[in-house]
């Protein structure tokens, strides 16, 4: 009776944590997802840490590369919004105010936080190369936030954590909203064994990068560099860790997703800029690709190569 008692209360948690929350569409992908937590929290909790971050870290003095950074950066996030208002999702912009920052690091790694503040470290620069594979990382860090993957991945642990707690989440003992900060800690904590932030799952990454091209294209950068972007990390990597003990594809896995996904990418792309047909009206721009302009750095030895 007891043991029955016990299952029925699990039973009962587990209808409770999948009822709640909202269900969310990804856009450009149109996927489904399940948020247990409110844009504003996850945009309350993630400046926390940014700003925590921001606090220690050191801005490039590169003035150069700080400016294209900043300035690919904007452009993309401009594309992106004018796409979320004509795709009837301008409600969605109030949830971004964009930052892009350069910080003084040997590392080939960028990351984002939810709400468009967007990091890059100097030792990314001489993998990107041109201001056109920029755009594809920048692109894919901006599809992060725009898919709520933060959101997604703290709705996850959620469930994975507290769902089997099932008397204390009913009986109000141990509450989803209190648990929340934890949650975030580890999600978002400085000094976790990845880096800033814990790695996303193999199907959010590609998910970015799918997007990430779309992203690019419509700024008016040709996606087509993705390819030996990710072919130059790809070189460069130390360990070419096997897919399955990645959270990240595989380098082969990720270029092949890519090519296969150029040529819609390429499509918007030529529309953009001209090249075929008129200008799409899912960016603000239609000048042509700066992607050919080089960036002043050179290659330097890195500490580790990571996109999150």
């Amino acid at each position: 009776m007891k043991k029955t008692k016990i299952l029925g209360l699990f039973l009962t948690a587990a209808l409770f944590l999948s009822s709640c929350g909202t269900t969310n569409t990804v856009p450009i992908t149109g996927r489904k997802q399940r948020l247990l937590v409110s844009d504003e929290k996850v945009m309350s909790l993630s400046n926390q840490q940014y700003q925590q971050y921001m606090a220690s870290a050191k801005a490039s003095t590169n003035a150069t590369n700080t400016a294209m950074v900043k300035r690919v950066g904007q452009k993309l996030a401009n594309a992106v919004e004018t796409y979320l208002k004509n795709n009837n999702l301008a409600s969605e912009v109030q949830n971004y105010s964009w930052e892009f920052n350069l910080v003084q690091d040997n590392s080939a790694n960028a990351f984002c936080m939810p709400g468009g503040k967007i990091v890059v470290y100097e030792g990314l620069l001489p993998y990107t190369q041109t201001e056109g594979a920029l755009a594809i990382v920048l692109g894919h860090e901006i599809a992060h936030a725009v898919a709520k993957h933060s959101a997604e991945r703290m709705s996850q642990q959620l469930k994975s954590q507290y769902g089997a707690q099932a008397l204390s989440v009913l009986m109000g003992g141990v509450g989803l909203n209190s648990n929340i900060q934890n949650i975030a800690n580890q999600v978002y904590g400085l000094g976790a064994q990845y880096g800033v932030m814990l790695p996303y799952s193999r199907k959010n990454e590609s998910e970015a990068d799918y997007m990430g091209l779309i992203f690019a294209a419509m700024a008016g950068y040709d996606p087509s560099v993705a390819v030996e972007f990710w072919q130059r990390m790809s070189q460069a990597s130390s360990s070419q860790q096997s897919e399955f003990f990645s959270d990240h594809p595989s380098d082969a896995t990720r270029i092949s997703q890519i090519q296969k996904e150029l040529p819609e990418a390429l499509q918007i792309y030529n529309a953009v800029t001209g090249k075929s047909g008129s200008a799409t009206t899912t960016t603000t721009s239609s000048k042509k690709s700066s992607s050919s302009k080089k960036t002043t750095t050179t290659p330097s030895t890195t500490k580790s190569i990571r996109i999150k």
